[in-house]
Formats: C-alpha cells, sequence, structure tokens
C-alpha cells in the first residue's frame, strides 16, 4: 500500500531539492533519515520532515510497520514564484525571483 506525504510551499527552489530527492528512492525510512542527517544541504531538514510524516501517516493511519517501509518515489514540483524588482544603475530594474517548491514522498511496503 503506498503511503503519501508531502509538504507545500518550501522556500527552496525545486531544481535544489531534487538533487538531495534523487538518492532516496530504494532506500529504507531509517537509511533515507541517516543519508539526509549527513548531507551538505540546509535543505535536507525539510525533506527529511516529510519523510518522518509520510512514515508516521503509514504508522497511525494505515497500520503498517515503519521497518517495512522503502522509499519508492520522491520528486520536488515548482510552486509559486514570488516576483521582486531591485533597482539598478541607469535608472533600470532586474527581477528578483523567489522561487518555492511542493516536496513529495512516496513510501510503499518492501515486498509490495
Amino acid at each position: 500500500m503506498e503511503v503519501r506525504a508531502s509538504a507545500r510551499d518550501i522556500g527552496v527552489s525545486a531544481r535544489k531539492v531534487r538533487l538531495i530527492l534523487e538518492r532516496l528512492p530504494g532506500l529504507s525510512v531509517d537509511q533515507s533519515l541517516a543519508l539526509l542527517r549527513y548531507v551538505q544541504s540546509p535543505h535536507a531538514r525539510s525533506v527529511s520532515k516529510v519523510v518522518l510524516s509520510a512514515a508516521s501517516n503509514a504508522e497511525n493511519n494505515f497500520d503498517l510497520d515503519v521497518d517495512d517501509l522503502i522509499v519508492k518515489r520522491a520528486y520536488a514540483d515548482e510552486a509559486r514564484t514570488n516576483r521582486r524588482f531591485k533597482a539598478r544603475s541607469r535608472g533600470r530594474v532586474s527581477p528578483i525571483l523567489r522561487r518555492a517548491s511542493h516536496i513529495t514522498i512516496i513510501l510503499d511496503e518492501r515486498g509490495a
């Protein structure tokens, strides 16, 4: 049975989060949390919160054993982009794009 959890409007671009998420599929919940603890990125903490949330959903809502779960899919979609403008020289402006993303983790049972 697939269990999913998502975090919406996380203040980091989807491109940066995908670099972290591409390592997770195929790992168990414990292995993925251990990997995320030592990844050299401040955004790994947001990803680990989503993994913990998916594990909690599986345990509380579907009575699944957390030790038997693996990460089936992990992906990040683009969210809204805040657009700001900054003054530049000679009376011009340049855009500042503050990107955000939606992080989704899908867990599945090991034998399934």
